[in-house]
């Protein structure tokens, strides 16, 4: 059976198929690589102090001040007859996670 030859088109198009997986797996590669380096360039993580700082132990208060607030907010509209007695007692209970 003798060989056909290739259209021009479609060698060129075959080519630049051929070139566009190469690059795309090759940038894949590097990137791959890259990583790896990184990780392990990179020094180990901290330990954790023993003891906790005193703005850490602030935390807990300002979420307890931002509950407060929100059941403040929500008594004013329970207290305006915005909200029913059900409604703010079911956000209370939300809020407060009960």
């Amino acid at each position: 059976m003798p060989l056909r030859r290739r259209r021009p088109i479609a060698r060129i198009a075959t080519t630049a198929v051929v070139a566009g997986t190469a690059a795309n797996m090759g940038a894949k590669s590097a990137q791959r690589s890259a990583a790896a380096a990184q990780a392990q360039d990179a020094p180990p993580a901290p330990a954790p102090p023993d003891e906790p700082d005193a703005p850490e132990a602030a935390a807990p208060e300002t979420a307890e001040s931002a509950q407060i607030e929100q059941l403040k907010q929500f008594a004013a509209l329970k207290d305006q007859g915005i909200l029913t007695e059900e409604e703010f007692s079911a956000k209370k209970a939300q809020i407060l996670g009960l």
